[in-house]
């Protein structure tokens, strides 16, 4: 939000600095990110007449100009054609420095003397106009400087407005925050509006059918008017906050809109046929073109704007072109109404218009201002563009919006923001901000906020009101007291896993990634799910944010992709990222999802970026696989094993593993899919892990057991066998540990050989077990007695054989 320092000074006094004011605003929750000054250069440009223009006696293109400045006349030697005598001009003495940092001296151009010059719009950083000199209005006062003539020299604010304060979407409403914070009187514009002859009641009425996307419309009837450019003084203040000029009309309904914050909209009267307005819901497929130009298709929840036989306007959003004031339009009907910020919200999402209307009444304006800005709307409308005002105003408000009533403890309000701030003082801080404020019950207050602060509806609001007008850094920093937080003992079994889990793929190098929980109903695309499978009913979002946000997600495998080829578009290749949030799955015969934790990773690119004196190595399946073994080990889950896995669509076929434990999934991992990674234009190669979280939550092992260093030595025995080339390698390992011997103490792989004279069709394969007794010292023949139990084992289950 934009706002002038110089409009802020009709309705409040400013003394202090910009600096101090900016500050004031932010510590009362109004943050002012920037403060930037207009017309600085301009100290010695003034306003001048030009007297005579006559040809340069040496030069063609030049001529001879004679100004007068209040205080006498001086030559100037100008290039521009669009001067003649009786023009008030902008004139940059002798010694003025421009914006564009001209310095301006006294010369002589081909022989004649020049003790100025005469400036453009764009020299004077005041538009970019640059096809002659800018000729100022005939009223603009002789000799004075042309920043206060034109009340060019100003301070533009840049305000950030919370949602909760549509109040402040205006002048006036910062204003009132200023008198609010400085103990002053608001200043409220005089109307001084005259209404001419004849009943607006004769001429046109106004039919609510739809009172509760519309409770309230007013509209105003302004006759003879004459259109064309506004004021310099309006010009000016509305390209200070960011609103173009369009025409006098409709420049009153913008200023005002900024000014009180009621977005306004004038109708040609005369197109509206039987010169009448009805609110109403649209048709469902009914189109209507608005004032862009653009072709709209509507739902029988778009409130619209109608005359007596077709619409003229989107309510709250945007009016019609058909409707719309031209430069030949003399009767304007101007429409002031309060419409339902839910409903407003909800068409403006729809049809994708997003107006400086839309933007107030979605987030809820003044109902009971509706009549005040029409009133002083109209009173600028005959002021600047000529016309008479018909007597009387339609004030359709079918159910009047009742004031509420908060009551408000005081002792609680202390307790809360840890004040001793007195009953009295609380109750000057309210009625500075113009609530109303009764003293019944000692020690509470009976409050009744006015109809411009919706926001105002709990007791809370009021707590807050209080500290900020008091001042947030006037409230003490104290320790909180009572109990500690829940010990590590106390807390749930999950989010001690969530730890662990965090910490160890933190270890690994991994990066957490949070993504939006809605996507888009095609993010699944390339995944190429079966028909059948529930990932792919997606649950609907009623008001979706956007067509790519409109759904709840079934997987978090798309959000990481999309991140990887975000970075991707950034140079940043090699990537470790994971996610551990809450997907969203269809129940048989429940309207709501189930809700369910899932663990995803993706990596892809180098183990770590190049550097001198090391080569990095390309990140791989048993990256990703190590990972799930560690985060297993981490959460002490037992006998969790790895089988190959042919039926995930989005993995490799040939290198995808399923993780179990007994009969139960844990999850998956693998490389991405080629296909997958073409989908979502991903170079190279990825190593996705997705693990169902509750799961592994269900079977993790809470405490840790240890146990003592072994004092007796361990004894090795390698073991190298010839098995078929399809069996994993791991299968014989879990084959070994199934015996459960109990000196039996470690299996691990060292060697994969494939090739002469190991025959074809076949692999060596060698393992070393580690063998060690808790209470023993144990012998050779021992441990070559349960050696040879593990070869016969083996030989059974998998027909291997001993490698000569």
């Amino acid at each position: 939000m934009k706002v002038s320092l110089n409009w802020l000074k009709d309705y409040v006094n400013i003394q202090m600095e910009v600096k101090d004011l900016a500050h004031l605003l932010t510590m009362a929750g109004l943050e002012v990110e920037g403060a930037h000054s207009q017309g600085e250069g301009l100290e010695h440009v003034i306003v001048a007449e030009i007297v005579t223009v006559r040809k340069h006696p040496n030069a063609d293109r030049l001529t001879l100009v004679e100004t007068k400045t209040g205080k006498g006349t001086l030559p100037i030697v100008c290039g521009a054609t669009n001067i003649q005598a009786g023009q008030r001009v902008p004139l940059a003495l002798v010694g003025a420095r421009l914006p564009n940092g001209i310095v301006i001296k006294k010369s002589k151009i081909r022989g004649e003397t020049s003790e100025g010059m005469l400036c453009s719009e764009i020299e004077l950083g005041l538009g970019q106009d640059t096809s002659g000199i800018m000729i100022l209005p005939p009223e603009t006062p002789l000799g004075v400087n042309l920043g206060e003539a034109l009340d060019i020299k100003d301070t533009v604010l840049d305000i950030s407005i919370t949602p909760n304060r549509p109040d402040c979407l205006c002048v006036m409403g910062i204003a009132r925050e200023i008198a609010a914070l400085t103990r002053q009187k608001m200043r409220y514009p005089r109307l001084a509006l005259t209404d001419d002859r004849g009943d607006i009641e004769q001429r046109t009425s106004v039919t609510i059918l739809d009172p509760d996307l519309c409770p309230r419309y007013v509209a105003r009837m302004i006759e003879g008017v004459t259109i064309g450019p506004s004021p310099a003084w309006m010009k000016n203040r509305l390209e200070k906050v960011g609103v173009r000029s369009i025409n006098n009309v409709v420049d009153v309904t913008n200023y005002v809109m900024m000014e009180r914050g009621q977005p306004l909209h004038a109708f040609d009267f005369d197109f509206l046929e039987e010169g009448r307005i009805v609110v109403r819901r649209a048709k469902e497929g009914d189109v209507f073109v608005t004032l862009d130009g653009v072709e709209r298709r509507l739902n029988s929840q778009v409130l619209m704007i109608c005359d007596g036989v077709k619409p003229v306007g989107i309510a709250g959003v945007m009016g019609g072109l058909n409707s719309e004031i031209r430069e030949n339009t003399r009767t304007v009907l101007l429409e002031s109404a309060y419409f339902n910020p839910m409903g407003n919200r909800r068409t403006a999402t729809a049809l994708g218009l997003d107006t400086e209307a839309s933007y107030r009444f979605g987030r809820g304006i003044d109902h009971g201002g509706v009549l005040s800005a029409a009133n002083r709307a109209a009173e600028l409308i005959q002021a600047l563009a000529g016309g008479k005002t018909i007597e009387g105003v339609i004030d359709a408000y079918p159910t009047p919006i009742a004031p509420r009533s908060i009551l408000l403890s005081v002792p609680k309000t202390n307790q809360i923001l840890g004040t001793e701030i007195a009953e009295e003082v609380m109750q000057a801080h309210l009625e500075a901000l113009e609530l109303q404020v009764e003293r019944g019950v000692p020690h509470l207050l009976r409050v009744v906020p006015p109809s411009f602060r919706g926001d105002l509806e709990r007791e809370i609001d009021l707590v807050e009101e209080i500290a900020r007008m008091d001042g947030y850094e006037k409230i003490p920093v104290t320790l909180p007291k009572g109990a500690p937080a829940v010990s590590f003992e106390e807390k749930s079994k999950e989010s001690i896993a969530e730890k662990r889990v965090v910490d160890a793929l933190l270890h690994h190098g991994y990066h957490e990634v949070i993504n939006y929980s809605f996507t888009s109903p095609t993010s699944l695309e390339a995944l190429a799910l079966p028909a059948k499978d529930p990932r792919r009913r997606h649950l609907p979002i009623v008001n979706p944010l956007s067509e790519d946000l409109a759904v709840l997600r079934t997987s978090l495998i798309p959000g990481l992709m999309a991140t990887v080829r975000y970075n991707m578009a950034w140079k940043n290749s090699n990537l470790r990222i994971f996610e551990l949030k809450k997907v969203f799955l269809p129940q048989e015969g429940e309207r709501l999802p189930m809700e369910r934790k899932v663990l995803t990773g993706l990596a892809t690119g180098f183990d770590r970026d190049p550097e001198w004196g090391s080569v990095p190595r390309r990140v791989d399946f048993y990256d990703v696989k190590g990972c799930i073994e560690d985060l297993l080990e981490t959460l002490q889950i037992r006998e969790a094993r790895f089988d190959r896995a042919e039926d995930v669509p989005y993995l490799h076929p040939g290198k995808a593993l399923r993780v179990f434990v007994g009969k139960e999934s844990l999850g998956v991992l693998g490389e991405v899919h080629p296909r997958a990674m073409d989908q979502c234009e991903l170079p190279g190669k990825a190593y996705l892990f997705e693990m169902d979280f509750q799961e592994m939550v269900k079977r993790m092992q809470e405490k840790r057991q240890w146990m003592p260093l072994p004092k007796f030595p361990v004894v090795y025995r390698d073991l190298s066998l010839v098995i078929d080339d399809g069996v994993e390698v791991g299968r014989v390992i879990m084959a070994i540990q199934d015996l459960h011997h109990p000196l039996i103490d470690d299996v691990s792989l060292f060697d994969v050989y494939r090739g002469a004279p190991i025959p074809e069709g076949k692999k060596g394969v060698s393992y070393r077990i580690r063998y060690q007794s808790s209470d023993r010292t144990l012998t050779d023949e021992e441990v070559n007695q349960h050696h040879e139990k593990v070869i016969t084992r083996l030989r059974e289950a998998f027909q291997a054989e001993l490698r000569a």
